[in-house]
């Protein structure tokens, strides 16, 4: 079992830009020292509480000060992207990487980026696959070509000079491709579903309830099955927001601050997604009010904090109701208490990833045998 984390990244402290980013980048350094197998990074362009606007190029930043970390997109948001732009910029990165890449992508999210750059949010699904359609084409064919998918069309068949290099792409340096995820929130979402289909990655999002994590497998499965893919339970990630303390007591008094990352955390995002009406995602009960969503239901419904030993308990618990998953992803929260959440990352890694590994594992493989022989 592979542990990473996931980094949207919100910041709410109301910090400058360069000030986020450098919280940002201390806490990929310090993933890589601890242990993490993964980092992702999100990226919005309009959205200054959300403040990276291109993954791609906070990764590379990390490139030089990172040893083993994989270096993951979490997502590339394709409609928003031409995909010979993607192509170009995936290829040259996972070059500069060595192959530390997994390739996220996604069809958007945020309703204000959708507006920038003028994308059909209602076509956001179609064109995600049209775009990855494209972006294999391009790796996958030698100029001159004349390439189309769904909703895009790349050419190069004027101006090739193949002795001079001229209308030649870069390719992956990973053989054939890096592998690629996407995420899902919503209930049996339709995009893990794709992802199955297509083989790709999927990662369940740290907002979501144990039931909507569970609908996501159930999703995805369906999607593998209906192209002749074998799903593999190791290709799941999971993202929660955890806190390990060296204490029970020690967790319980930050937990008790009324304004620590996970409350605030949390509060930002009941209000965003009530105002866009998708009060829903945190729903536990079908005649649960949207008054109900607050803090405190969310914390206790998708919060996983304590000492090490109540975390795996917790953890243990979660995955009883979800079904064995490959990587757990801890989602990062503002360093409203640095040393803390420093400990934090590095209790995760050492104390309760070798005890959930552990646990997880059989399980891994019982869920693989039974699924397989279906």
């Amino acid at each position: 079992m592979k542990l990473g984390i996931f980094m949207q990244p919100l910041h709410l402290s109301g910090a400058p830009y360069h000030a986020m980013y450098d919280m940002d980048i201390a806490c990929a350094i310090h993933a890589d020292k601890v242990g993490y197998d993964e980092l992702w990074m999100g990226e919005h362009t309009s959205q200054r509480t959300e403040p990276v606007t291109n993954a791609l190029q906070f990764l590379s930043t990390l490139i030089p000060l990172t040893e083993r970390i994989k270096l993951c997109t979490g997502v590339l948001n394709l409609p928003h992207h031409h995909p010979a732009r993607i192509a170009a910029d995936a290829a040259m990165f996972d070059h500069m990487s060595k192959g530390r890449f997994i390739m996220g992508i996604g069809p958007g999210g945020l309703a204000s980026d959708f507006e920038v750059y003028k994308s059909d949010h209602k076509a956001s699904g179609a064109m995600l696959a049209s775009c990855y359609q494209m972006i294999r084409a391009i790796w996958n064919t030698d100029a001159p070509y004349d390439l189309k998918t769904a909703h895009h069309e790349v050419s190069i068949k004027n101006t090739v000079h193949e002795d001079l290099g001229v209308g030649l792409m870069p390719v992956p340096y990973q053989n054939p491709f890096p592998r690629v995820a996407t995420s899902a929130m919503s209930n049996f979402s339709s995009t893990a579903k794709l992802a199955g289909a297509n083989d790709w990655d999927v990662i369940s999002a740290n907002f979501n309830l144990a039931s909507t994590v569970a609908s996501h497998w159930q999703a995805y499965t369906d999607g593998a099955l209906s192209a002749g893919v074998k799903p593999d339970r190791r290709n799941w990630r999971v993202a929660r927001s955890v806190f390990v303390a060296d204490s029970q007591a020690e967790a319980d008094e930050y937990l008790a601050r009324e304004t620590n990352a996970l409350a605030t955390y949390f509060d930002f995002m009941v209000t965003h997604l009530k105002a866009i009406g998708y009060a829903s995602i945190f729903k536990s009960r079908p005649d649960m009010t949207d008054d109900e969503v607050n803090i405190e239901h969310c914390i206790r419904e998708m919060v996983i904090a304590g000492d090490a030993n109540s975390v795996v308990e917790q953890l243990v618990a979660f995955s009883e109701k979800t079904g064995p998953f490959g990587t757990l992803l801890t989602t990062f929260h503002e360093w409203d208490d640095e040393p803390l959440w420093r400990r934090s990352m590095e209790l995760t890694a050492k104390q309760v990833m070798p005890r959930l590994s552990e646990y997880m594992e059989p399980r891994l493989a019982d869920k693989q045998q039974v699924e397989y022989a279906q």
